[in-house]
């Protein structure tokens, strides 16, 4: 019995020193043993299936977040491409809108002088009417009281040049010729 323990237990001797073994085997053999029996476990039980599968999935997911953030950038760069049309659009706007108000301030100022123009002629032509109005009246009223004071002149001429025997000599004649 003693020999089969030693069999089983082996015994190596170094320098005069026994260093126990098992089966023969020294202490860093049975740890490459057991790493190779769990290295075998592993492979049997699938487990660089789950290792390669979790990581594929992971590659996956990483795929995905990548095509998403192209995607992503894609829209965002058409958006910058669009609003940068809608400032270029907007800008040329503004531009034709201040070259539209230029334009039609010219338009109602050429308008504004023309009419300011217009009024003052008007006015003018109103005034001189007015002047030739009152002109002609006075004329008329000079007429008026010259024509009165002839009448007034002639009436005081008539009536010391004549007395009662003229005027009936004058009436006499007058109904005599008729």
């Amino acid at each position: 019995m003693a020999n089969l323990v030693s069999l089983l237990a082996g015994a190596a001797e170094e320098g005069g020193k026994s260093t126990p073994t098992a089966l023969y085997l020294e202490p860093y053999q049975w740890v490459s043993v057991a790493m190779l029996v769990l290295i075998l476990i592993f492979v049997w039980k699938g487990v660089p299936k789950l290792i390669t599968g979790g990581l594929d999935n992971k590659i996956a997911e990483i795929r995905n977040q990548l095509d998403e953030a192209k995607n992503l950038r894609a829209e965002a760069e058409a958006l910058r491409d669009e609003y940068s049309a809608k400032i270029a659009n907007a800008e040329k706007d503004a531009e034709a809108m201040v070259e539209n108000a230029k334009t039609e301030a010219d338009s109602i100022l050429e308008k504004a002088e023309a009419d300011s123009k217009a009024l003052v002629e008007r006015r003018k032509r109103m005034a001189e009417d007015k002047i030739a109005a009152a002109e002609r009246d006075a004329v008329d009223d000079v007429r008026r009281k010259a024509a009165e004071a002839s009448a007034a002149a002639s009436r005081n001429l008539i009536a010391k040049g004549h007395d009662a025997a003229s005027d009936s000599k004058l009436i006499d004649e007058v109904i005599a010729s008729i």
